[in-house]
């Protein structure tokens, strides 16, 4: 079994699937049409220091950012650590 190891201070996130969607007339809307989300799940972290985020961690990152890799019929971002701009937390409700 192969697997991707980030090198440097790169990042590699899993992108997430979406779903077909379609308009309420039924009409299906193609993926180069669709916004692609902009958050990931972290896979593997490179050599950084203290990086704040774990492997598992939703994170948001910029737009246009990184190389998209398909491997093994998964799609992947490698991106810069610098280009993270935030993960989701769970807090409890007051």
């Amino acid at each position: 079994m192969k697997e991707l190891q980030p090198l440097n201070d790169n990042v590699l996130l899993e992108l997430v699937e979406e779903k077909e969607q379609k308009t309420a007339s039924g009409i299906i809307i193609p993926d180069s049409a669709k916004e692609k989300p902009e958050y990931a799940k972290v896979i593997a972290i490179g050599n950084i220091d203290n990086p704040g985020i774990s492997i598992g961690d939703t994170v948001f990152y910029k737009k246009f950012t990184g190389n998209e890799i398909n491997f093994e019929g998964k799609n992947y971002l490698l991106i810069p650590y610098a280009d993270l701009l935030a993960k989701t937390t769970a807090t409890e409700e007051i």
